[in-house]
């Protein structure tokens, strides 16, 4: 079976990082008719006819280049220019959460570049000055590297965060269920899996561990690394897991979730077909997660 979040990692582009700071070399491409730029203004897309627009190099306006990488015989590159663009255009400019519904199906480019894109200039808009002597940083590298005047180096920064379907009971016997939880500002019916940021020192393992117990109050034992899905969201690295738990009462911390519960298959199957369990979106691996536990397609989602 083919998951769903793999659709957002499927086609990668080379990232060319050896040509970041070759002028020369990004003179050319630049140049290059058949190279395609996205524009993004602040961290937001202007979507055409709900379909991720690159334009030529000759269309692209003024702004930061950020070198993407190659693919299909081209160069790729974004185009970072100010957030009131995009707060004076009467058009919809959306941000990467807002494109998730028909990202995956973005034949012309794909997923990947979209979301190098995005993530540079999600990192690129929260890091204006130098952690460590306050100074203000100023871009190389094609967008990759942020210096101050005294040196000091910044590089993009991804977050690693545990996501994990829950298990209960004979695995593949019809008594076997799996936990979900519920955030308060969600709208009725939707669940998804459990997922934190990993701390400091911490196994991934661990962090899985320590995750569930904190948000359900469940003791997870084993632990089985799943697969993984950039998620620059601002700038995090999903990595997915199966827990099986130890222990299976419930009892919800009140700050991050509202509601926790088991679901065995034959409830899940009835609730998602009557639209009252509503789960999470096809090309997130938390869905993935979900009918990998579940054994097949699920119908609906958020």
């Amino acid at each position: 079976m083919t998951y769903q979040h793999e659709r957002l990692s499927a086609n990668a582009h080379d990232r060319s990082g050896a040509h970041r700071a070759d002028d020369a070399w990004l003179a050319e491409r630049w140049a290059d008719e058949r190279s395609r730029v996205l524009v993004v203004s602040g961290t937001r897309i202007k979507p055409v006819d709900g379909v991720i627009s690159w334009v030529s190099p000759a269309e692209a306006p003024d702004g930061l280049r950020v070198l993407l990488g190659e693919q299909d015989g081209r160069a790729w590159f974004a185009v970072v220019v100010d957030a009131d663009v995009a707060r004076a255009d009467q058009g919809e400019w959306a941000p990467l959460r807002g494109l998730l519904p028909f990202l995956a199906d973005d034949a012309l480019a794909g997923a990947p570049l979209v979301f190098h894109a995005l993530g540079l200039a999600e990192w690129l808009w929260v890091t204006r000055f130098c952690p460590r002597c306050g100074e203000p940083l100023q871009p190389r590298s094609s967008g990759h590297e942020l210096a101050c005047v005294n040196g000091h180096v910044q590089f993009p920064r991804t977050d690693p965060a545990v996501i994990m379907v829950v298990t209960s009971g004979e695995p593949g016997s019809a008594d076997e269920r799996c936990l979900l939880g519920r955030q308060a500002v969600w709208p009725e019916g939707r669940y998804s899996t459990l997922a934190g940021f990993c701390e400091p020192g911490e196994t991934l393992e661990d962090a899985v561990r320590r995750e569930v117990q904190e948000e359900s109050g469940v003791v997870v034992g084993e632990v089985e690394y799943f697969g993984n899905q950039p998620w620059p969201l601002p700038a995090s690295l999903m990595l997915g897991f199966i827990g099986r738990a130890v222990t299976t009462d419930i009892t919800v911390d009140d700050h991050e979730l509202e509601d926790a519960r088991w679901f065995t298959r034959a409830e899940m199957k009835e609730l998602a077909e009557a639209g009252t369990l509503l789960l999470p979106r096809g090309v997130s691996i938390s869905r993935s997660l979900v009918e990998h536990w579940y054994g097949g397609e699920l119908p609906g989602s958020w």
